[in-house]
């Protein structure tokens, strides 16, 4: 049997506009939702006393100014909705064709009447000074950007409330996943105590999202029932959210460049413009509907994919009506669909002809595809005739709803768009190429020159330079400490670390072959303080740290100091029954500030990557056990190009770029004990633990007795870049 496709519930909101409330065939009119009592203070006024407030420091005041913004902004909203939507019940008038006997003038009077009792509904349920609530363009964009989150986050931090902070910051980061030092904020929360996994919540997340992605996750576990009821639920949500969404359309004329003044249609002209302007904003709720924030790119074909997975569902659960109705339903928006096809005639086949013959689509989906393609028929005609342009936002859409002029026209333009395309991608590749070659030499020229600076420690040399490494901007150093020393650091480590440590507790994050142990340095600090370890032991592993950052300095000759980014003191042990037949990592090829696609080569240079990573390095303290070699490798992650065997004192240094893809092999047997170091560049991604370690030293030790002076401490704003652990060398 073929395994199905995926599809989709109830809708109560489309065509019912267009049908007056009362009885009578057809559907009913469209739910009316909640009103909300209309703020005393309109939300830009709000907004700008809440900004006023953190500028000033007032946190108590931001949160309240804010909160109140963002209330005021979704009561505005929603009584202009449900304003429109009762006037659209209310005022409609008869179908086209209802009263035939009419002479034209009398039909245009009677189209006209009813124009009239909507625009007089509208005046009286709405605000009373509607352009005192209308929010700007430039202040929408902020509210759509869930920028009052953002001051938020930060009032609730100052006023010790992490929890409600933690919730602020990451409904921001939801819809600015780019944001990078609100990312960092939300590690710094997740490392907080009293802060819990369940604070990190969108307070702004769609319900029709929320539903269909619980859904889409219960489908995936195999648990049918549950992915029936959110599923079902989802579509509940989303014909909710599209009335809403269609509502907010029909307002003021957007002039999109044209003076105003200047503006000089006609009656018709101008009923058309705007109308299918509005017709055109109603259809986009498709893409707004099916958006998720942050993303770039819409959930395709996002309203028939619910009936995809709602059908195989039904038949997991043995209804088989129910997944003849979905698929049904589904095969509306795509009936050449093969699966689908073979799926209804299993289907058909297991209930019985006579049983599986008289199941019909569901109605509401009928009405929906009924309006939806009136209005693209309308939409492309204008395109034609007119020349608005009109993007269709679906791909089910039959050839025949667009005019053969146009799709005569669209076929010759994609055709001429794909060519040029293809002439300047062949041309960028040529001229890409050249570059990076020229890039290339230049680089790799500068490099070897950059790097090979003093070590600036008596007893450490370079054993390994890139060159011998195979690559660029690598070392090799041996007699960073000494046996003592790193004997030392191993039993603070078993003394110290924890199970998972920066990993949430999983003792084999990277492979099940091993156990996973760590210990920061403020950690190790404090456990000192304690006396629950040997103090001048954390304060050996803090100075070490140090260490290794001016070496790394000095050696790539860098103009500017390093900060640290992470640290962190590691032991990996081989788990002895866990060995036969292995075939995986110790840990698997990576780079440290890109997203490695070995397949097509290319490492992407964005979050959740830390981005901000310049260099790396790793000292080994022991060498006492059986695998566990680091490795170099090419972007493709198979061509090693270097090993490094860890002994004590050993440390392996390099730019944590894309020039150095690299693993560690297995350790089969034994424990292999190292420090990982990450570092940047840019003083804003020091990480606040060890700003807090350079505090606890001085404290502890007095600036005069360290042997090395710690950074200077970054400006103490709310969190900074706190990291949770990952990508251990």
């Amino acid at each position: 049997m073929a395994l199905p496709a995926l599809l989709l519930p109830p809708l109560v909101l489309l065509v019912r506009a267009a049908t007056p409330p009362g009885p009578g065939p057809g559907p009913g009119p469209v739910p009316v939702p909640a009103d909300l009592p209309l703020p005393a203070q309109p939300p830009d006024a709000l907004f700008a006393a809440g900004a006023e407030a953190y500028a000033r420091g007032d946190w108590p005041s931001v949160v309240l100014q804010m909160e109140r913004a963002l209330r005021a902004r979704a009561a505005v909203r929603s009584r202009l909705v449900r304003c429109r939507l009762r006037c659209a019940n209310a005022t409609a008038g008869p179908a086209e064709g209802a009263e035939p006997q009419l002479e034209p003038v009398l039909r245009d009077l009677l189209f006209f009447r009813g124009l009239l009792r909507r625009a007089a509904c509208l005046r009286g349920c709405g605000p009373a000074a509607p352009s005192r609530y209308r929010l700007g363009d430039e202040l929408d964009r902020e509210f759509s950007k869930r920028s009052p989150y953002n001051y938020l986050q930060v009032a609730y931090f100052k006023m010790n409330r992490p929890a409600q902070a933690a919730a602020a910051a990451h409904t921001f980061f939801m819809a600015n996943p780019g944001h990078q030092e609100m990312r960092q904020n939300l590690e710094y929360y997740q490392a907080m105590a009293g802060v819990r996994e369940d604070d990190f919540t969108d307070l702004e997340a769609k319900p029709h999202l929320s539903e269909f992605r619980l859904g889409v996750r219960f489908y995936t576990e195999e648990q049918p029932a549950a992915a029936i009821l959110h599923l079902e639920k989802a579509l509940e949500e989303y014909f909710v959210a599209d009335a809403e969404c269609r509502a907010l359309c029909e307002g003021p004329y957007d002039y999109e460049g044209y003076n105003y003044l200047e503006y000089n249609a006609d009656l018709f002209q101008a009923i058309t413009d705007h109308y299918m302007q509005v017709l055109s904003c109603k259809q986009g709720c498709v893409t707004e509907l099916a958006s998720q924030p942050g993303r770039e790119k819409p959930l395709e074909d996002f309203l028939p994919s619910h009936f995809n997975y709602l059908q195989f569902a039904y038949y997991n659960n043995g209804n088989y009506e129910k997944a003849i109705e979905c698929t049904k339903t589904y095969l509306l928006f795509f009936p050449n669909d093969e699966v689908m096809n073979q799926n209804l005639a299993y289907y058909t086949a297991v209930l019985g002809e006579n049983l599986a013959g008289p199941i019909q689509p569901r109605e509401e989906i009928q009405a929906y595809r009924q309006r939806s393609l009136m209005e693209k028929e309308l939409l492309f005609f204008s395109y034609d005739v007119f020349g608005i342009p009109f993007v269709d936002p679906d791909t089910w859409t039959p050839e025949e709803v667009i005019p053969k002029r146009l799709r005569e026209k669209q076929k010759v333009e994609r055709e001429t768009a794909a060519r040029i395309s293809e002439e300047i991608g062949n041309l960028m590749k040529e001229i890409e190429t050249l570059v990076e070659e020229k890039a290339k030499e230049s680089a790799d020229m500068s490099k070897f020159i950059r790097e090979g600076g003093p070590l600036v420690y008596e007893g450490a040399s370079v054993t390994m330079n890139s060159k011998t490494l195979n690559g660029s901007q690598r070392v090799v150093v041996d007699g960073v400490l000494s046996a003592e020393e790193c004997r030392e650091l191993q039993r603070l480590t078993n003394a110290a670390a924890s199970a998972g440590d920066g990993y949430r507790g999983k003792t084999s994050p990277h492979t099940p072959s091993e156990t996973f142990y760590g210990v920061t340095v403020l950690k190790a600090l404090k456990l000192g303080q304690e006396g629950k370890v040997p103090l001048q032991s954390a304060y050996l592993y803090y100075n070490v740290t140090e260490k290794v950052r001016h070496m790394m300095e000095s050696y790539f000759r860098l103009e500017v100091p390093l900060h640290f980014s992470y640290s962190h003191l590691v032991c990996r042990t081989a788990i002895d029954e866990k060995q036969e037949g292995r075939s995986d990592n110790s840990h698997e090829v990576h780079v440290d500030n890109c997203i490695l696609n070995a397949e097509a080569l290319v490492c992407v240079k964005e979050p959740p990557a830390y981005t901000f990573r310049d260099y790396s390095a790793i000292l080994y303290l022991n060498g006492d056990f059986e695998g566990g070699a680091f490795y170099f490798t090419e972007l493709d992650a198979k061509t090693e190009t270097a090993e490094v065997q860890p002994q004590c004192g050993r440390a392996v240094g390099f730019s944590s770029g894309s020039e150095n893809p690299h693993g560690v092999k297995a350790v089969t047997k034994g424990q292999r004990c190292a420090i990982a170091l990450w570092f940047t560049l840019d003083p804003r991604h020091s990480e606040r633990e060890r700003v807090q370690a350079d505090d606890l030293v001085k404290m502890l030790f007095g600036a005069e007795e360290g042997d090395l002076l710690p950074e200077m401490e970054p400006e103490q704003e709310p969190p900074a870049a706190v990291a949770v652990g990952k990508d251990e060398l």
